[in-house]
């Protein structure tokens, strides 16, 4: 099948590439000049296992291809997917669906016949209905369907969630566009169970109503680790005795840092100001909202209790800095108010990140990049735990550090307190009691 991709952000540029590896034609389309030209020599603007890999592979057997030709992609394709960014606007809560709807203008140009137009970006519900009326606008002749296609990827592990995936939303009363989307994705839905069809608006709520619901149990396990603290309660056995529970599940119910990220900081907002347009109060979602900005006020001062109120000229390691492994993204990472606050109260701040060097850190007084590990814990007085990169998970300390008096804090809990505390190493994690 033919397929276009406009956008080569996250999730164009994934989704893209591996349609391309089902054996499909894809074009992935973007305006950055400089960012086609780099795809087709294989330079990946994002970090995410397996991508480069994938694109390499699927470009040389001609499945894959980058162009800035928007008109051409369009009128080849059968299937056009919508992969813009839509931002969080800056005066609001709501999404910008700026990107999308010229996106859609565009499409609406260079229709030649029958298209499925699908919205894969994340958009408020009744998106699809206004992406509709514009190509009808200017096509009084309906040679199109519009549908509404959510993304579930997860940074790290996305080509992983795109070939085996928990389901396919589409939302279409189209028979025809429902059939064709099928079909695209027969080689990895195998069970019906996994392929589900509702209307345009149910998926584009589904979308956001997953996310919200995430992100509430993140705030709902870190606020009961700030309990277990006070009552010595290890905040893991409680984790793994709810999870055991089918109807909870284990995932997203372990203690750490704010939630972060490009989707639940931007999405629960703006499922919010949906709902407050329709006079729905979402008062759990905002709660949740609004513990998850307390929750970094909270580990700030956590911070304090360990080290003590002066911290100038005190050296702080932070391991990791993005707000989650295998992925280079630093949008709403609890890093992003942790080092300036540290900063400005004085202290000496040593970062290392297996994804690389953050130009958004440079510009803070007394951050410094370490490439080596060793080299950005050497002589240090705390080192922060922050993102639970494989990298982190083994280290000697006591080697590492080469002082005898230093602290580790554990925001993501890798480590066992007992063991911590046989070593002799000062040790304290999220919502688990002392040694």
């Amino acid at each position: 099948m033919k397929i276009c991709m406009i956008g080569t952000g996250y999730v164009g540029l994934v989704s893209g590439v591996c349609f391309s590896d089902l054996g499909n034609s894809v074009v992935c389309i973007d305006n950055n000049k400089t960012k086609i030209e780099n795809l087709k020599k294989g330079v990946i603007p994002i970090y995410e296992p397996g991508l480069q890999e994938l694109v390499t592979k699927n470009y040389k057997a001609n499945r894959l291809n980058f162009t800035t030709d928007l008109k051409d992609a369009i009128k080849n394709s059968a299937v056009i997917f919508i992969c813009v960014g839509t931002p969080a606007k800056k005066k609001s809560n709501t999404a910008d669906l700026k990107y999308v709807f010229q996106a859609a203008n565009l499409i609406a140009k260079n229709i030649n016949k029958y298209k499925i137009i699908v919205t894969k970006s994340t958009v408020p519900v009744t998106t699809c209905d206004k992406i509709e009326k514009i190509i009808k606008s200017k096509n009084k002749k309906k040679k199109f369907d519009v549908i509404s296609n959510p993304e579930f990827l997860r940074e790290g592990e996305a080509i992983r969630d795109f070939f085996y995936p928990d389901r396919v939303v589409v939302g279409t009363k189209s028979k025809k566009a429902n059939k064709i989307m099928k079909s695209l994705y027969l080689p990895i839905i195998k069970k019906d169970s996994r392929y589900f069809n509702t209307s345009r608006r149910g998926a584009e709520m589904i979308k956001y109503a997953s996310n919200a619901f995430l992100a509430t149990k993140i705030s709902y396990i870190n606020e009961l680790a700030n309990l277990c603290e006070k009552t010595s309660v290890d905040i893991k056995d409680v984790s793994m005795g709810m999870g055991l529970d089918q109807r909870i599940g284990e995932r997203f119910l372990r203690a750490g840092p704010a939630y972060g990220g490009s989707c639940f900081p931007k999405d629960t907002r703006a499922l919010v100001y949906t709902a407050d347009k329709f006079k729905i109060n979402l008062s759990i979602v905002k709660n949740v909202i609004k513990s998850n900005e307390n929750r970094k006020n909270l580990l700030l001062q956590k911070i304090h209790n360990i080290i003590g109120k002066n911290i100038k000229k005190k050296k702080i390691t932070f391991l990791g800095v993005t707000f989650k492994p295998n992925t280079d993204d630093m949008r709403e990472a609890s890093s992003l108010k942790m080092i300036p606050y540290l900063s400005k109260k004085g202290a000496l701040i040593n970062y290392n990140d297996p994804s690389g060097k953050k130009n958004i850190l440079d510009k803070i007084k007394n951050v410094k990049f370490h490439k080596n590990i060793s080299s950005a814990c050497y002589k240090t007085d705390l080192i922060i735990i922050h993102t639970e990169w494989n990298d982190f998970k083994s280290l000697n300390f006591k080697n590492l550090v080469k002082k005898k008096n230093f602290i580790v804090y554990d925001m993501r809990n890798i480590y066992s307190p007992e063991k911590m505390f046989k070593n002799k190493i000062k040790y304290f994690g999220i919502g688990r009691s002392l040694v």
